[in-house]
């Protein structure tokens, strides 16, 4: 087994000009991925900023996902729409939406790095504002010291000189972290971290073969981030109920016991897109959009500062004009097809969940073991009861008490 690696592109540019195509086909291609990807909208609301949850509680078995009819239903609708992206691709059609997308995102590409060094900056003054927290909102912290080091990763981001720096930080808090909530909590914001502090160490680099690949750790890092968090929806289906149950309209009409394991199915692949070749990366980034950006309706500010960091992410894959695969993959020979074709999507996604979802259950049993940790769970939850938010601790107390 060898690894193959390869940069993410040269520094940003301004896209090749090509001949114009029909902006109807463009949007007829753009408008199918979105209306794909919107089944997943609570998805992106994270479940753990909104609703109490209990980190140690015993997962529900992955043998009552792989039975469940509407996961293998979300399995294969969102496979099919994959896999006709990516024949597009090849397709005049598909040429046509890079250069429509090129031609769209010229102005952002070609300051890539003042965008997102401007959006980390202004994530960390958004959290060093909002006060007590670590790094995103369910993570909260009385310490006043926390507040002010977020602060000035903030001002570190803005000089080549001083973005290890905030690099550095960035990793220490969550480090920090660990004196307050369970490795396996802060597992949900790792892959996150490590990518946008990566991004700014090698943006930072003299060294261009370094900082060719900044835009790929930070790809790598915001697409394990989602496909890591989608597995909640299989793992803590009940998380997700007093959501639904609270905004019903999030469901479009589905059950939610039919929608939750289909959101969690959607949410994972357009993750995994975000690692395949440009136009499918870059349509899946599109999508992720949509949804974030949909989510903050019914969910409010703290969705949006919450998910900063990765939108900005978001907006930079789908800005990308690189046409070229360009990714990290481990090559077997004579057991997975070749990157890029149609059958490696299928081989690739079966890899990804199988590693993932070994390493979610895997972990969570190494961690508080089988049963998780029977007779010591504690709820938590980021707020308490209000109109806002319905679902909170005080709204159990007080149905307990009207049983009595």
């Amino acid at each position: 087994m060898r690894i193959v690696s390869a940069a993410d592109g040269p520094a940003p540019r301004e896209p090749r000009t090509r001949s114009p195509f029909s902006l109807k086909r463009i949007a007829a291609g753009s408008a199918a991925v979105g209306i794909g990807a919107l089944w997943s909208l609570p998805a992106q609301a994270h479940v753990k900023w909104f609703a109490p949850y209990i980190v140690n509680a015993a997962p529900q078995p992955i043998s009552a996902t792989l039975a469940n009819q509407w996961f293998w239903t979300g399995i294969g609708l969102v496979l099919a729409f994959f896999l006709a992206t990516l024949a597009v691709e090849r397709m005049a059609l598909g040429r046509a939406i890079q250069a429509g997308l090129d031609r769209i995102s010229a102005p952002l590409w070609s300051r890539s790095d003042d965008f997102m060094r401007s959006s980390t900056a202004a994530f960390f003054v958004a959290i060093f504002a909002v006060g007590g927290i670590y790094l995103t909102p369910d993570l909260k912290t009385d310490s006043e010291l926390i507040s002010w080091a977020q602060l000035l990763i903030a001002a570190c981001v803005f000089s080549r000189r001083t973005m290890p720096i905030a690099a550095a930080g960035i990793i220490t808090l969550w480090v920090v972290a660990l004196r307050e909530y369970d490795l396996f909590h802060l597992l949900d914001y790792l892959a996150l971290g490590v990518g946008v502090a990566a991004y700014l160490v090698m943006a930072s680099s003299n060294d261009e073969k370094w900082r060719a690949r900044r835009f790929l750790a930070l790809r790598w890092g915001i697409a394990n981030a989602l496909m890591w968090s989608s597995l909640e929806k299989f793992a803590y289906p009940n998380w997700f109920y007093p959501l639904v149950e609270e905004k019903p309209f999030l469901t479009f009409g589905m059950p939610r016991d039919v929608f939750i394991p289909m959101a969690g199915v959607a949410e994972f692949i357009l993750g995994f897109g975000l690692l395949w070749t440009p136009l499918v990366r870059r349509l899946s980034a599109v999508s992720l959009l949509l949804i974030f950006f949909t989510a903050v309706y019914p969910f409010g500010r703290i969705d949006l500062v919450g998910h900063a960091l990765i939108m900005a992410a978001l907006f930079l894959v789908a800005a990308d004009p690189c046409r070229e695969a360009k990714a990290i993959a481990v090559k077997m020979p004579n057991t997975l097809p070749r990157f890029g074709t149609l059958a490696s999507v299928p081989a690739g996604l079966a890899v990804a969940l199988v590693v993932l979802v070994s390493g979610y259950w895997g972990l969570h049993g190494v961690f508080y073991g089988a049963e998780g940790g029977a007779g010591q769970q504690i709820e938590l939850t980021t707020h308490s009861h209000s109109k806002e938010y319905p679902h909170g601790p005080q709204a159990k107390l007080q149905a307990e008490h009207s049983h009595h």
